[in-house]
Parts: structure tokens; sequence; C-alpha cells
């Protein structure tokens, strides 16, 4: 059996047992999204063929603050939680994909951009926090249909003076983008949510609302 790619070269070969009815290729996140063709042989006989389109459909279905939501958070403490996001990601597709960024970049209290934590333009940095191995990976995957949810570890809605947005004395309005950047294509799945914080004598004291525009 052998795999061929959108452009129409190869992408691998597998032998195939008589009376077998399925075969797998192992894709990983870094194969072509588009139309793939699988074609049986028996020796130079082509005996066979059939189509299947490999293209991953990521979507943002929701996002919430660590303080706001204590029990969808992982198990930490308060401390660890409280100015961490989950957001939950779903992908729609039929063909894997990977989150390798997660990024807060606007109006957010400590955005991911220079006037935050700074790790949007570090490829190395994913801003993604795992709590099974308690630290910060590299990416997430996502196969087809597949739903989880994703935690920030870089402090996107701590109050930090001199970075992002504080507290002021009166109420402050304002946007933000949720990104996500992704293999294989190096492609990015955005959305823009308002913002507001309510007004408050400290500079890390007060109300943040969120919503989807």
């Amino acid at each position: 059996m052998n795999l061929v790619k959108p452009n129409g070269s190869l992408f691998g070969t597998r032998d195939v047992a008589q009376g077998a009815s399925r075969v797998s290729f192992d894709l990983g996140t870094t194969y072509t999204p588009g139309k793939y063709e699988l074609v049986a042989v028996n020796g130079d006989q082509t005996i066979g063929t059939t189509t299947r389109t490999l293209q991953p459909d990521l979507q943002i279905l929701e996002i919430e603050i660590g303080r706001k939501n204590p029990e969808k958070m992982w198990n930490g403490t308060e401390r660890e939680i409280a100015d961490e996001a989950y957001v939950v990601v779903e992908n729609r597709g039929s063909g894997p994909v990977s989150v390798t960024q997660l990024l807060f970049l606007g109006m957010a209290p400590y955005p991911s951009g220079e006037d935050g934590t700074g790790y949007a333009d570090d490829p190395d940095v994913s801003g993604i926090y795992d709590p099974q191995s308690d630290s910060e990976v590299s990416k997430v995957t996502f196969g087809p249909e597949e739903q989880k949810t994703l935690y920030s570890s870089r402090s996107p809605f701590a109050f930090v003076p001199g970075s992002g947005t504080t507290c002021t004395e009166s109420d402050q309005k304002g946007t933000f983008t949720l990104s996500l950047e992704t293999a294989p294509d190096a492609s990015s799945v955005s959305k823009t949510y308002d913002i507001r914080y309510s007004a408050a004598e400290k500079f890390n004291n007060c109300t943040l609302t969120v919503r989807r525009q």
C-alpha cells in the first residue's frame, strides 16, 4: 500500500497482510495538509485507489481566568493558578495538528508581547503548562475531532507594575487577542475578546471581565 502526498510524491509504503482491512501511516505533525491518495498495489500492478483529505480545523471554544474559575484549573495552589488561564480547544478537522504557542496579545494584564513577557517572538517558548509533567511543554497535539484544555504558563492575567495593563482609579476597557500558533503549516488561530478592568485604588486589586466579541 502506497500513500501519495498532495504534490504527487510518495509519503510512504506499508505491507498489508492478506485479509487485513486496515492500514496505518504515522503522519506526525510535519505533514502537508491536503488530499492524500492510498494506492493498493500488487507488484507493479495497481489494484485500487482511494483518497482522503487531511485538513486540521482548530477552534477556540472557551477561555477563563484561573482565579475566577479555580475548579477548572489543575490542582495547584491558589497562588499558582490565580494569574493563569485555561483555554478549551477542539480540532474539528480530519488531520492532526499541534499547538506550539499560546499567546495573549493586546490589553491582557501581562501580555505575551514586548510590553509583557516578550515570548511571542521566541518559537522556543510555548507558554503552555502541562500539569502531568509540572512544566512548560513545547507543544500539545490534537488528533481529528479531539478536544483538550490548554493551560497558560506565563501568567497572562498577572498585574505587573511597568508592564502591560494594571488597575487604576478609573474603569478601563479594551481588547486582547488569544492566538494559537500551530504546526504543521505554521499558521495561527485567534479570537479577540473584550476586557474590562474595574476601578481600584491598588494596581492589582481590580476585577477583570472578559467577553467574547
